[in-house]
């Protein structure tokens, strides 16, 4: 393995084990790389923080954002002790990195109690077969927004 990416993916082990001795959340750290360096880093915050979404990568994207000034990450790699939850996955995906290097996989994770699979299954369901309820409501008001947004001179495209 390439030194930089050993020496990447390890910060990103070593946040998780500083996350997780602090009991800032579960055990699960991440950094956002440019041009060599770590730009942001993040470890798991969910029970810190009170919020569910306060994951280590969520945590890493928001802050490599705001060191960049941007929302996309789309020149930087991120490093991850383990292979992203769908929802980091959905972050990053917006956040267009060039590459991500994880540690461990889902497997290993679910191995220890944080087992996403329930979520991609739901995904592959039908909105209506789902555990939690979806309802579709006020979809006229909701499109006339989204008519106006097509028709914005002025949007930053994204």
């Amino acid at each position: 393995m390439h030194e930089n990416h050993e020496r990447f993916i390890n910060r990103a082990i070593e946040l998780a084990t500083q996350g997780m001795d602090s009991n800032s959340g579960g055990p699960f750290g991440a950094v956002v790389v440019k041009n060599g360096e770590i730009i942001a880093e993040g470890h798991n915050r969910v029970t810190s923080t009170q919020d569910p979404t306060a994951h280590a990568e969520v945590v890493a994207i928001r802050e490599a954002c705001k060191v960049l000034n941007t929302f996309q990450l789309d020149d930087c790699v991120i490093y991850t002790s383990c292979e992203p939850c769908p929802m980091c996955l959905g972050a990053i995906y917006w956040a267009r990195p060039k590459a991500v290097y994880y540690a461990c996989n889902r497997e290993d994770a679910a191995h220890i109690g944080f087992d996403d699979q329930l979520i991609y299954d739901e995904l592959d369901k039908r909105i209506d077969q789902r555990q939690i309820k979806f309802i579709a409501i006020g979809r006229d008001n909701g499109l006339r927004v989204f008519e106006r947004w097509q028709s914005k001179g002025d949007k930053t495209e994204y």
